[in-house]
């Protein structure tokens, strides 16, 4: 077989059938034969988008996703969606074209699409390598799943010269992953019972979940866990989707007075999926504080290195946390708790916040305020549906003001990169099989990064509504400026003209428009979006005061900064 091909039944053997990038020379054989062999192939309009889109991918299945560069300036354009993907520990194999090497040792000027482009990339990458000849392909391609995919997932790159792709291979077939790389690694007997111990003996038991409880698929072991230890469940900044079953106990670190009695009331706090990063003050700093000295800590880790880093830890269980939850919830199988009495007051307390949030949102303006977006928004999220956020000021009024528990969220939480959610919304449509429904909430400086996109979705007939929030502003730097110099100071760069109508530009691209000044015809224009069976973008025109003045909790949001949690 060709090598093209090689590659591909390589990556079939780990379950990966999509691919994202715009082919060249180099790639054309491959992305034509993928789609012979039945793979998703999406080209969309630019190479960084088709890294989102890969991660998004990531993020939905729990396993490793491609995307192509083509050499030079395609490859460039792939270096942001590293950047993310490394920082957001998503598992992306980036392919790169290249010319043939001999091109590289050449002692020439003016050659023409040309850079040495993988030392570019390595500091970005967990592996980066070339593919100098046909017979490497097996092991560099396994190298790139096994560090991608081993420890703290993250991207790879892997480059071919044009010279190699097209040679011939004689190749048995493909091994199977648990055969070149660690699969489902469990934590040793005497950890797991040391856990068990500290569980069992806890009053105030609380689950601390992360991102990688949502990116690993471990949901439904991770709700058995929850369910035998009868505990309140803490979602960090990156674990706002929420487990099924478990959304009435699920409460959001730091913005929720549920959350925040309950991790200072707390003896054992069980992390999982999670590096306890910043926006959880290292889980020493803030809230932590108090009871301090009569905490425990178990922490589930893929990565032996993060093991007591940001603080010290009493139980490690080193591994894949989709082997070891399983391991902990059949130990305490026979001795499951019973809920401390404070649970029902956390639930009730809640429950009563978040109605009291929809009905005192501001209401009735014209631009609408961005906190009656949100909730109205929100209530008509389809239960089933997959929630996609992306910008500054309209994702913090998300948090606090959200009336949906979705069970897939996704956004760009900790690298914070602003553009991602269109090409996420697309990538995990995909991921999904392009059926569930998709709502994007979004601000319009955020959305306008990759715009283009809305015909790669309009192509693709996705079942994706953007709830755009406009302001015609960079809302959080405005707010930046209005804090840095005072009111009516210059908010330099900040703001564009307000005759854009994003609305229209859907329509250009073949998807539905809708356009909103009144929060009371938010809820039926996403309705109708929906109801049109096509892509389609809501423009709402929000208040710029309010959205760069009035964003909530934004004092506890600026903590996982501020001088203190260093």
């Amino acid at each position: 077989m060709k090598v093209y091909e090689r590659i591909l039944e390589l990556f079939e053997a780990e379950g990966i059938d999509t691919i994202f990038g715009i082919p060249d020379p180099n790639f054309v054989h491959m992305f034509h034969l993928a789609e012979e062999r039945g793979w998703t192939v999406v080209a969309p309009h630019h190479e960084e988008a088709a890294g989102f889109m890969a991660e998004a991918v990531s993020r939905m299945t729990g396993t490793a996703a491609v995307c192509v560069g083509t050499l030079g300036p395609g490859v460039a354009n792939l270096a942001g969606a590293m950047m993310c993907a490394k920082v957001e520990s998503s598992p992306v194999v980036f392919l790169g074209g290249q010319r043939a090497r001999i091109t590289e040792q050449r002692v020439r000027r003016g050659r023409i699409q040309f850079v040495r482009q993988a030392e570019l990339f390595e500091p970005s990458v967990k592996y980066s390598a070339s593919i100098e000849y046909a017979d490497q392909t097996d092991e560099i391609i396994r190298e790139g799943l096994r560090r991608a995919l081993t420890g703290r997932p993250g991207p790879v790159y892997i480059e071919y010269p044009s010279h190699v792709i097209q040679e011939d291979l004689d190749v048995a077939p493909a091994l199977p992953p648990q055969r070149y790389r660690l699969v489902d690694q469990t934590a040793g007997a005497d950890r797991v019972a040391a856990a068990v111990r500290l569980i069992r003996a806890a009053t105030q038991p609380i689950l601390l979940v992360g991102h990688g409880v949502h990116t690993s698929r471990a949901g439904a072991v991770v709700r058995a866990l929850a369910d035998v230890m009868a505990c309140p469940v803490i979602q960090t900044s990156g674990g706002t989707s929420y487990i099924a079953g478990l959304e009435d106990r699920t409460f959001p670190y730091g913005f929720s007075a549920s959350a925040i009695d309950a991790v200072v009331r707390s003896d054992l706090c069980l992390a999982i999926g999670t590096e306890l990063g910043e926006p959880v003050h290292y889980g020493r700093g803030r809230h932590w504080v108090e009871n301090e000295a009569n905490r425990s800590w178990i922490v589930i880790e893929q990565d032996p290195e993060a093991i007591g880093v940001n603080r010290a830890v009493d139980v490690p269980l080193v591994g894949d946390l989709r082997a070891i939850v399983p391991q902990l919830v059949d130990a305490l199988a026979d001795t499951p708790r019973t809920p401390s009495p404070e649970l029902a007051g956390w639930i009730a307390q809640d429950a009563a916040t978040l109605a009291e949030l929809a009905e005192t949102a501001p209401s009735g303006r014209s631009p609408v305020h961005p906190a009656r977006l949100v909730v109205e928004a929100t209530k008509v999220f389809p239960a089933d549906g997959i929630m996609v956020r992306d910008g500054g000021a309209t994702t913090i009024f998300g948090w606090t003001y959200s009336q949906a528990k979705p069970h897939d969220v996704m956004w760009n939480q900790n690298f914070g990169h602003l553009g991602t959610g269109l090409p996420y919304a697309i990538g995990a449509s995909v991921a999904d099989g392009m059926k569930r429904p998709v709502m994007l909430v979004t601000g319009d400086s955020s959305f306008l990064f990759h715009i283009a996109e809305l015909e790669t979705a309009a192509r693709l007939n996705l079942p994706l509504v953007c709830v755009v929030a406009v302001d015609y502003a960079w809302g959080l730097e405005v707010g930046v400026y209005k804090r840095t110099f005072g009111q009516g100071s210059r908010e330099t760069g900040t703001h564009w003209s307000t005759d854009t109508r994003l609305d229209k530009v859907a329509e250009g691209f073949g998807c539905h428009g809708e356009y909103v000044e009144r929060d009371a015809d938010i809820a039926p224009a996403i309705k109708r979006a929906y109801a049109s069976g096509r892509t389609a973008v809501v423009h709402v025109a929000v208040d710029p005061k309010a959205n760069s003045e009035e964003m909530p909790s934004y004092a506890e949001f600026r903590t996982w900064y501020a001088e203190g949690t260093q």
